[in-house]
């Protein structure tokens, strides 16, 4: 090979490679100077019929119809894009634009003070709860995803969770010992250790697969995941414990949403308020709804503890809020039990 074949060589790799350069320059240029809709690919890890699925539907819906078609919002249910670990990334380098993580989903991300949702027993009910995702604390937190690229827009319910598992889970005592699948977070970990359980971190998508082949044998899940994945099928053993909450924050690249003509803003930011009061509306009903289908499927015995074996359950579990303050923050703790009127000592 000559000394012209090597510079032409080099000559086409410069080239392919400014083309690349101003491939990516392109795909991340604000919206408001592209040319046709604006383009939101909002990704999630659960089914379509679920309380967020269907909060995501609406948005959809909204977003299109406010903006009067300049915004398009594509849809991708259940990990069809992107599974738990990788949609954060995906954000972060605006391959989507908008997701709807759990919250314990932030612990890994560094903003490990989301995790304080995921303390058991920390609300009792949805007022309880909206007082804080809908007051200063709530906001408080989302504004601190913003050195991470990320703009926080709302927060959406699911609900409150049970307890599954293909193994008998009435009593504390019979939670020893057994292998539960749990989101990524300190303190969902250290909830399952109190129980004697041995926790699992497992993808969402993977659950039902493990749960079926008895990598785990049970899990945690507002009754709607539970019965929108099917993991009834696979569970012999449901317990409404109602021991902790999972909920979602609305997220958006902060590059992205910066970038959009204030209108556009203005109109997305209606339409997502519209979809945050649809979505927190309907989820209870949803779980409700759930939990009655998986109880008629005969698969699956549902109980729900006695005031006795909640009051134990509760006394060991409520043990983690001392544990985990200094990790998500004891000042934000004791900031939720003022609003909330949370007391330890009681059932």
């Amino acid at each position: 090979m000559d000394a012209k074949d090597l510079d032409r060589r080099e000559w086409l790799s410069v080239i392919g490679a400014g083309l690349v350069v101003a491939a990516s320059l392109a795909l991340a240029w604000p919206p408001a100077f592209a040319a046709g809709p604006i383009d939101i690919k909002f990704s999630h890890v659960v089914a379509a019929d679920t309380p967020k699925g269907k909060g995501a539907a609406f948005f959809k819906k909204r977003a299109e119809e406010l903006t009067g078609g300049k915004v398009k919002v594509e849809v991708y249910a259940n990990s069809v894009l992107y599974k738990d670990k990788e949609e954060m990334e995906a954000l972060q380098l605006g391959a989507v634009q908008m997701l709807a993580p759990s919250l314990a989903k932030f612990g890994p991300l560094g903003v490990k003070e989301f995790e304080v949702f995921d303390l058991p027993y920390l609300f009792d009910n949805y007022a309880e709860l909206h007082k804080v995702t809908q007051g200063p604390v709530g906001k408080q937190l989302l504004d601190k995803l913003e050195s991470r690229g990320i703009k926080g827009l709302a927060y959406w319910d699911n609900g409150f969770k049970v307890m599954s598992s293909n193994k008998p889970i009435r009593t504390v005592a019979d939670y020893k010992g057994q292998k539960m699948r749990i989101q990524s977070s300190k303190v969902l970990e250290a909830q399952m250790r109190a129980l004697g359980v041995l926790p699992q971190v497992i993808a969402f998508s993977e659950v039902y697969q493990a749960l079926q082949t008895g990598v785990v044998d049970g899990t945690e899940n507002p009754p709607s995941n539970l019965f929108t994945q099917k993991m009834h099928e696979v569970q012999k053993h449901v317990s409404v414990t109602e021991h902790g909450y999972l909920g979602y924050a609305v997220i958006v690249n902060k590059k992205f949403w910066d970038g959009l003509p204030a209108d556009i803003r203005t109109q997305l930011e209606k339409a997502m308020h519209e979809a945050t009061d649809y979505a927190n509306k309907i989820a209870k009903e949803e779980n409700d709804l759930a939990l009655d289908a998986v109880r008629k499927t005969g698969k699956t015995e549902v109980s729900v503890p006695t005031p006795q074996e909640k009051a134990a359950l509760r006394k060991l579990l409520v043990k983690t809020h001392e544990e985990l303050g200094a990790r998500v923050g004891k000042d934000l703790m004791q900031s939720i039990y003022k609003e909330t009127g949370f007391d330890a000592g009681k059932l």
